[in-house]
């Protein structure tokens, strides 16, 4: 008789407030530049979220 395999179904994570923002900020960033690459359009979203509201660790930016 085979082994059953053994499935351990972890509780659902929370999402965290950068993978949100990143999602939302991802599809802005696309619409305002189509022809931008994906991979510059992430870069410019990452780099959004460091003065981004939903950031708990903002930086206060100095101006």
């Amino acid at each position: 008789m085979a082994k059953e395999k053994i499935t351990k179904k972890q509780g659902a994570r929370k999402v965290s407030a950068y993978n949100t923002f990143i999602k939302t900020e991802i599809a802005k960033v696309k619409k305002a530049n189509p022809e931008m690459a994906h991979k510059d359009v992430f870069k410019k979203a990452a780099s959004n979220w460091a003065t981004a509201a939903e950031n708990p660790k903002k930086k206060n930016a100095v101006a």
